[in-house]
């Protein structure tokens, strides 16, 4: 439990030394671990085939009442970068080479990233630790299934 408390303490000063926090110092522990959210967590997905205009039959996710609960709720996320274009980034359960575009792991793996920084230059599987507001789709199958806005990294950079 100690190496717990000591993890939450590093993960909260780095928040606090990046960004304004809304956290209090009674309930630090609590906040950060309750907002931080697991790869593990974000697979719980399942997927049914629906009639698409465009696309014909295709799998549309619907996503566990566990994550729903945290749709536009902060959330702390670890994972490695992967470059999607000259300005746009993702964050990955998996290192680029074993990433969803390899078709080695589902939709559920990834997430798209806004900066609150605006334009930011990564390096391919950097492996980071972010806070930023966790926003959910379950239609619009050319966006990503989960996005994560005003991101700040807090630790690997």
């Amino acid at each position: 439990m100690d190496k717990l408390k000591y993890v939450v303490l590093i993960v909260f000063f780095g928040l606090v030394g990046f960004q304004k926090s809304n956290f209090n110092s009674k309930s630090i522990e609590k906040t950060v671990v309750n907002d931080t959210v697991t790869w593990k967590q974000l697979g719980q997905v399942k997927f049914v085939k629906k009639q698409h205009k465009s696309y014909g039959m295709i799998d549309y996710p619907v996503i566990s009442p566990e994550i729903k609960f945290r749709n536009n709720r902060k959330v702390i996320v670890s994972g490695f970068i992967v470059p999607i274009d000259n300005v746009n980034y993702a964050i990955s359960k998996n290192v680029f080479a074993s990433c969803f575009f390899c078709g080695k792991a589902g939709p559920e793996t990834i997430a798209g990233l806004k900066f609150r920084a605006g334009k930011m230059k990564l390096r391919t599987d950097q492996y980071v630790t972010i806070v930023g507001v966790l926003k959910l789709n379950e239609t619009d199958i050319d966006n990503w299934m989960y996005n994560i806005e005003d991101v700040v990294i807090v630790k690997g950079n």
